[in-house]
């Protein structure tokens, strides 16, 4: 019996890792600045930013624990796209995504004193064109500067944006729950 941690500050993930009805604590104490060498391959980045998140925990891991640290990113042209840092910056996301497709990525590693894992998950997104006008409503109702590529698919732009994707809908969510329950399953 091992004690899971989950090391993220999103409600989405403690969400979707609740709904896998295993026990767990969060604790986000965590040392890692999100800082790349320069010339990893985009869909490199969220494999090296979510085992970056492990390694930065704060503590050493007990013998019975488990850690679960993750990271989310768009990916649009090769491009990664993170999480706005501001109205314009969110405003222009979305326009880059409008009427056309895009991948998201998700890494999670799974981390004990004694070994360590790093898996991803990949999803293709079409987003329907958006007008000038959804954007602005969007990004002024819902405020997802929390979001990689600046939305959130369970949200009201996933409603009327969203048009289709293949693979898994948790994945765009930031968290491959069935990857995940998979993976711990082997891990443990």
């Amino acid at each position: 019996m091992k004690r899971i941690i989950l090391g993220s500050n999103s409600p989405r993930r403690r969400e979707l890792l609740a709904g896998l009805d295993i026990d767990f604590t969060v604790d986000t104490g965590n040392t890692f600045e999100e800082q790349l060498e320069p010339g990893v391959e985009a869909h490199e980045v969220p494999l090296h930013l979510s085992a970056g998140k492990s390694h930065g925990f704060h503590r050493p891991l007990e013998r019975d624990e488990v850690l679960i640290t993750s990271d989310t990113v768009v990916i649009v042209d090769g491009e990664v796209l993170g999480k706005p840092h501001s109205r314009e910056e969110a405003v222009e996301m979305l326009r880059r995504l409008s009427g056309r497709a895009h991948e998201v990525v998700t890494a999670v590693t799974l981390r004990d004193c004694a070994k360590e894992e790093t898996f991803s998950d990949s999803t293709q997104v079409h987003f329907e064109p958006l007008t000038p006008e959804q954007i602005d409503y969007y990004v002024d109702r819902y405020r997802p500067f929390d979001k990689a590529g600046a939305y959130g698919i369970q949200e009201w732009i996933g409603y009327v944006g969203i048009s289709s994707i293949e693979g898994s809908f948790y994945n765009v969510m930031g968290f491959p729950v069935h990857r995940v329950w998979k993976e711990l399953q082997q891990f443990l």
